[in-house]
């Protein structure tokens, strides 16, 4: 009989790490805050629809006013992570340069939040081997729907990640200041992402439920969690 009850245990498990596999996942990030303004309104949809997101911050944008937002932003189980301190082009600079770029940032962030950032986004995604070799962060990339373009509309977000997503993908939006479209339209993207049997992951639980060990240094930029 004990016999019988481990190996009915032993499937059980084995049923739960398959359907754990197979789960839909989507890692929803933004770009480009924080601020006061917009980063507010995107927050307050996620937490109105439950989910997570990550936030690629900008170093020169943390300070005494938007420590709250981000905060904040770590109360409801979103992650921040590292999108260099000024948003130049940095494929240009020097390796000190470039590792000032990210170590501001890095430092700031973990002077509000107590965690230092695990992932780092090239500002315009603009990357060459130098800053693969000087920044000891794993990049990621991620597909963008054009949502820093104020022609384009809410609904036209919505739609461009409603008919591109898929599971295991990261998806590229921005919360700058002034860029409330895309909070608008994340009130159509959440819930129909839902009801296709979307979870709502951070970066980091998007690569840890999916098993995936990403490798700084390893020159790539990933844009789904199963990139190579």
């Amino acid at each position: 009989m004990k016999k019988f009850f481990l190996m009915i245990v032993a499937a059980l498990c084995c049923m739960t790490a398959v359907a754990e596999e197979n789960e839909k996942l989507v890692a929803i990030t933004f770009d480009d805050g924080p601020n006061t303004t917009t980063t507010v309104k995107v927050l307050d949809v996620l937490e109105e629809n439950g989910v997570v997101a990550t936030f690629f911050l900008c170093g020169k944008d943390i300070n005494s006013s938007t420590r709250a937002v981000m905060k904040r932003a770590v109360k409801i189980g979103c992650e921040l992570e590292n999108h260099s301190r000024s948003h130049s082009h940095m494929s240009g600079m020097t390796a000190d340069k470039i590792r000032m770029e990210a170590n501001f940032t890095s430092h700031a962030i973990r002077q509000v939040s107590g965690r230092s950032p695990q992932f780092f986004r090239a500002p315009y995604l603009d990357t060459n081997d130098l800053m693969y070799e000087t920044i000891d962060l794993t990049f990621i990339g991620g597909f963008d729907v054009k949502d820093w373009d104020p022609a384009v509309t809410a609904a036209d977000r919505s739609q461009g990640v409603l008919t591109r997503v898929k599971d295991g993908d990261i998806v590229l939006l921005h919360d700058f200041k002034g860029n409330d479209a895309t909070a608008e339209a994340l009130k159509t993207i959440i819930p129909e992402l839902k009801k296709q049997g979307y979870t709502f992951v951070t970066v980091s639980q998007l690569f840890k439920q999916k098993g995936v060990t990403p490798t700084p240094y390893a020159k790539i930029t990933y844009h789904n969690v199963y990139d190579k």
